[in-house]
């Protein structure tokens, strides 16, 4: 075993005793290989009806629980029907049993934003809403629209001084809408819009956002961030294809991110290609080149936003592909590709910022595994929690699953397979069946994940017996 292998997830060393011993067994002898389902180590999965609603969304370890709320559709404090395409979250505060989370909605469209006209950005149909969840009573306390007038809102991070950066997968000028729409923007329906989208916004825990981009982060398809609570910077992910790059932004002011700041892009090896062809837990070099203009989204002649990365490749920058959730852990960064890898099903990273290091600590060995890490946040307990995304569109019933410290991936919960019926409007065959996962988050005290399904849109609460070392 490696030293970068006992490096992983450091803190899975701490309080597992005899535990990190079968940990190490089941990753020398028990790694699922391609084509065999993940082990569920944190004990078989058992069909387990949602205590808010009765139905039998989830396969969960046995003595786990979970209730559902803020259902797309369904009325919020505000007045206001909660916004669909529920996707990244993260909480910000818990005052006692109440906990505060802000939640992104993946919405494009520019018909009209889903808060008050008078605070919106744009009309554009993104943005984010926020819970307080009572973890006592087990209930929704209250909800409202946060950021309005955004657009595609995917992922973002919670900062250490207590807010939400939420991120615009999506970049658009309306000075570019007489040119060719890029295929992947061919159904958003933003030909209206009045601004320039493609940044990052910040949400406080309470009241409304104001809707303002942090210009100097870049206009390119945010994905994730992470914060360094010691040194204040800031790592974002872009999720493009078939490039996309991993970036820092170092604060003029450390937690003043809008009083400007520097944009760099990683450059792994000299401009290594990070998207396949990889070896596990081999330690590569990292340098950082700077992005000189970082609002320059587009290149002449075309309105497809991949200016940004185009200027870090430009001074050698590293081309990954797709990636997605970022978070940091005792100064470490961990980030995942969705489509890295011989199979185009996953990577997922770990960067080591003192020492100017990066290492692959996973590799899906194919989609009946994992189809994509999306999300990712770590547990208080020791394992990394993936959320899957469904890039192999045939799959049905998507997991969540652990990473532990020696690189073995597990399954810890999963949506019904043979799901069916209605609830609220909502065909569940049809949406929850067939969604991916997002918006994994803990409680401050670690003892309830929150997560979402993206498809029909809802926020999941989960408790019970967790196990130090796993999740």
């Amino acid at each position: 075993m490696g030293h970068s292998r006992r490096d992983f997830l450091k803190a899975g060393a701490v309080g597992l005793g005899a535990a990190s011993l079968a940990l190490v067994a089941f990753d020398r002898f028990g790694r699922a290989p391609a084509g065999q389902a993940l082990p569920e180590l944190m004990g078989p999965l058992v069909l387990t009806n949602d205590e808010t609603t009765g139905i039998p969304l989830l396969r969960v370890p046995e003595g786990f629980r979970y209730r559902t709320f803020s259902w797309t559709g369904s009325r919020m404090s505000d007045g206001r029907l909660v916004p669909g395409r529920v996707d990244g979250m993260g909480v910000v505060k818990q005052e006692g049993s109440r906990v505060t989370l802000v939640r992104n909605h993946e919405m494009a469209g520019s018909s009209g934003a889903i808060g008050p006209v008078s605070d919106s950005y744009d009309i554009t149909g993104g943005g984010t809403t926020s819970l307080i969840y009572d973890l006592e009573d087990e209930s929704l306390v209250e909800s409202w629209v946060s950021l309005s007038g955004t657009l595609c809102n995917c992922a973002g991070g919670v900062t250490p001084w207590g807010t939400w950066l939420s991120c615009e997968e999506a970049v658009f000028s309306p000075e570019l809408v007489d040119l060719p729409v890029p295929d992947r923007q061919l159904f958003w329906d933003i030909q209206n819009a009045r601004r320039e989208h493609g940044f990052v916004f910040e949400v406080p825990a309470s009241g409304m956002a104001r809707p303002e981009p942090i210009v100097a982060m870049g206009q390119f398809y945010h994905e994730a961030i992470a914060v360094d609570s010691v040194s204040g910077l800031v790592y974002m992910t872009e999720d493009v294809s078939p490039t996309s790059g991993f970036y820092r932004y170092i604060p003029d002011v450390p937690g003043q991110l809008a009083a400007g700041g520097r944009l760099q892009m990683m450059s792994v090896g000299q401009g290594l290609d990070m998207r396949e062809g990889l070896v596990p837990f081999q330690k590569l070099d990292v340098s950082w080149v700077d992005i000189p203009e970082p609002q320059k989204a587009f290149t002449k002649g075309s309105r497809a936003g991949e200016g940004v990365q185009k200027q870090g490749f430009e001074a050698g920058a590293s081309a990954f592909i797709g990636l997605e959730g970022c978070d940091t852990y005792e100064r470490r960064v961990y980030f995942a590709s969705k489509l890295g890898g011989k199979e185009n099903a996953g990577y997922i990273f770990e960067y080591d910022p003192l020492e100017e290091q990066i290492w692959l600590v996973y590799e899906s060995p194919g989609h009946d595994q994992i189809s994509g890490p999306d999300n990712i946040i770590m547990s208080p307990r020791g394992s990394l929690v993936v959320c899957e995304d469904r890039v192999n569109r045939q799959k049905v019933g998507q997991s969540i699953n652990g990473l532990t410290h020696e690189g073995a991936m597990f399954r810890f919960c999963q949506v019904n397979p043979d799901l069916k019926g209605q609830y609220g409007g909502h065909d569940l065959q049809e949406t929850a069946r067939n969604s991916e996962w997002s918006g994994v988050t803990f409680s401050m005290d670690g003892q309830w994940l929150f997560c979402n399904l993206f498809s029909p849109g809802m926020t999941i609460a989960i408790t019970g017996p967790w196990r130090e070392g796993l999740i």
